[in-house]
This record gives C-alpha cells, structure tokens and sequence, in this order.
C-alpha cells in the first residue's frame, strides 16, 4: 500500500520551520519527502490524501508512560491499585487511549503488575489491541529507605547479588527498561524525596548487568546523591531531578550523548489545580508539587541550554492526571520552561524517538511511517494537540489507524 500526502506543511521534527510539502508512504515506511507546490503530484499511490491547509507532523512518543497506572480521560478510577483482572482492562484501554491521542511510541516508566506490559507490548506488536509501540517495564523496583521509608515492592531482596538476580528476571521475562527508584517521593510520603534508596554496590551491579544483558534503567532521582547513583549506572533516562545542584546538573550535561532527562511537570502542575473532596488531603502533593516547579523553571530551561536531551511526559495516571492529556506537557514546556513551540514538538518528537532508539519521532525519508495530520498548526500552538479532534489522522507504521472522514468512507 502506498499513501500519499499531499499539500501539507510539514513539520519534520527537526526543528525547523514547517514548510508546504507532501510525503510518500510505503509499506511502513516514508518513501519520499518533497517540499514545494504540489510536491509529488506525478508519483503513483494507491490512496491520495489531500493534507491542504493542515500540519503534517511525526507521531508523538510518550516518554514517561504508565500505562497500568488506570485512571484515562474515558475512565477514573479513585483506587490506585486494581484487582488484576480490572488492571489488564485498564491497562489495554489506556494504550488506546494514548494513541487516539497521537502518542504512537511509549517508553515505559514502570508498571503495576508484574508481566502484563510485556504481554501488552507483544499484543500491540501483533496487531490484537490497538496502542503505541511500546518498551515495557516491570513493577517498580524501590527498597525499603534507610529510615524504613516502604516505597515500592523489592524483588529478590538487598544487596548487589539480589540487584544482579532481579535484572536477570527482567531479561528473562522480556523487560525492554527496568525502573528503579533511586529517590522517595514528598507528594506521597513527606520528607522523603531526598532519601536514597539504594546503595552505591547495588546501582553499580544493576548497571554492570544491564550492560551485559542488554537492558536499559529508567530511574526517579530527586536529590543530587541519586542522581548520581542514577548516572552510575548508565541510566537511559532520568526522572525528575528538581532538586540538581551544579554538580550534578554538571553530571547530567557530561552525560548528555547517553542519558535523557524527562522533568515530568505534568504531575505537578494537575497536582497544583487538583480540588479534591474534603477527605482527600493533597496539600504535602501541592506543596511538592510547588516547589519543583520553581526549581525546574531554572534547571530545565540551563540544562537545555547545555544540550542535555529533554522529553515530555508527566507521569500521567492519576485521577487528577489521567492518561489522554499527556500532550499538555508541551504547553508545560512552553508557559513554563520558556520553550517556543517548535522546540516543545522536538521534545516530543525527535528527542522521543532518539529515546525508543527506533527510526521515529521525524518525517524523514526511510523512518517509519509514524504520521500525524493536525488540523492548525502546532508550531505556533501546541495547545491544539491536547484536543484529539484536531489529530484527523493518526498513522502507525503505515497503516490508518486514523483517518480523515473522506477516506475513512
């Protein structure tokens, strides 16, 4: 099956200016990009699409998923753990929910049940459920803190040898990024966000294994020392690091060609406009919430500036943060992070698909066929994106998952 796309302005992901052009599918892949006046017009293709006066963009990737985390704009859930029959359910949905979104990758960031990204991650694969392309995680792995601070859930116990046997259990059960939680959190548990969870022994293990056995490790990091323990390992990602010194803002830049970074203020800012019914106390949330924006208001702005590869995604989830709104993070980054626009799209673009590792996040001729049409122009308002009516087509390694009225019919 070959599309074309015709007429549309094009944003490649780049970063540069959208420009009117038209772009070739094949099979699942961009077979050609022309920019021009009816760019295209003589090549042969089984479905024309006619893209005019409409923004043709890469697809967006979602770098801090949590897709078993269940409340979604089409259902709240006012209990965070489910029974797992409940779990899968919401957990297949929330896939299709982000990718009616225009999120056609996901970087997991940890799960609540154990196996069942892998399971949905494969199904996405195989075509039996609708949703991103997906690197699955396992249940977040975060011991008990120093002062006895319970987290998480520990497999395998403490201990480099313990670390060493819960990455060999993650590669065995087909883990693409373990999630290990370096840092407590304030929001759930005050006080704590500036706890290290794990020892010097135990990261650099969990890195050594992870090297040899293929995998990456995501980590929420707060404070300088995990941040540290965090680029020890070889961290793909880190999350958060509101609380960064200069040395280990330093860190993070020194690292900057392996190590991306994903603040996650979508979290903070819904925390901030929660209003919860009266027996919901959110105010240590808020006030967590409060103080790492204003410190990620200087930390992300200086670190991008010092070229350290920064992504969206906002910890999305939460019955205040449902997933379905991740795309707001790129107004966060815009109103708060002193973004423009086309630098919020990279973000979610470019940078996500260089996190995937994948030939995606741009249209770019060979990369495959991730496609979104946008009905207005992101690069001069990113806020039209958080409104799915506006995405008239969603295209995912070349197929229609969806399309304009006209050629649905």
């Amino acid at each position: 099956m070959r599309t074309l796309i015709r007429d549309a302005q094009v944003f490649d992901g780049s970063g540069e200016a959208a420009r009117l052009g038209s772009v070739l599918v094949d099979q699942d892949r961009i077979a050609a990009v022309a920019y021009g006046d009816d760019a295209l017009a003589g090549v042969a293709a089984d479905r024309v699409i006619d893209a005019a006066g409409k923004t043709l963009m890469p697809g967006m990737v979602e770098a801090h998923a949590h897709l078993t985390w269940g409340s979604s704009v089409e259902k709240i859930y006012h209990q965070f753990i489910l029974p797992p029959d409940e779990l899968k359910v919401a957990a297949w949905r929330n896939a299709r929910v982000l990718l009616d979104h225009g999120f056609t990758s996901a970087y997991s960031a940890g799960a609540l049940g154990d196996g069942i990204e892998t399971e949905l991650a494969r199904a996405i694969a195989a075509g039996e459920t609708p949703g991103p392309r997906l690197i699955p995680s396992t249940l977040e792995r975060s011991p008990e803190g120093a002062e006895g601070v319970d987290t998480g859930d520990v497999f395998n116990g403490r201990g480099p040898a313990a670390m060493r046997a819960f990455m060999d259990y993650c590669k065995a059960q087909g883990i693409g990024s373990v999630k290990l939680v370096v840092s407590g959190e304030d929001a759930l548990k005050p006080g704590t966000a500036q706890h290290v969870l794990y020892s010097d022994e135990e990261m650099a293990e969990a890195g050594q294994a992870a090297r040899e056995l293929g995998l990456w490790i995501a980590c929420h990091a707060y404070y300088p020392k995990a941040i540290e323990l965090a680029l020890s390992a070889g961290a793909r990602i880190i999350y958060h690091a509101s609380y960064a010194d200069s040395v280990a803002a330093d860190a993070m830049v020194a690292a900057k060609d392996t190590t991306f970074y994903a603040p996650s203020p979508g979290v903070s800012i819904a925390a901030l406009e929660a209003t919860p019914p009266p027996h919901i106390d959110m105010r240590s949330m808020k006030a967590s919430a409060a103080e790492r924006m204003e410190l990620e208001a200087k930390l992300v702005p200086a670190l991008k500036a010092r070229g350290v590869k920064i992504c969206i995604g906002g910890d999305y989830g939460f019955p205040f943060n449902p997933i379905g709104r991740n795309a707001r993070d790129l107004a966060i980054f815009v109103e708060h992070f002193g973004y423009t626009p086309a630098e919020a799209l990279v973000a979610a673009t470019k940078l996500g698909g260089e996190l995937m590792n994948l030939e995606v996040g741009q249209v770019r001729e060979g990369f495959l066929a991730d496609l979104l049409l946008v009905d207005g122009d992101p690069t001069a308002d990113v806020a039209i994106l958080q409104h799915k009516s506006r995405i008239v087509l969603i295209m995912k390694d070349g197929a229609l998952y969806k399309a304009p009225a006209e050629v649905a019919a």
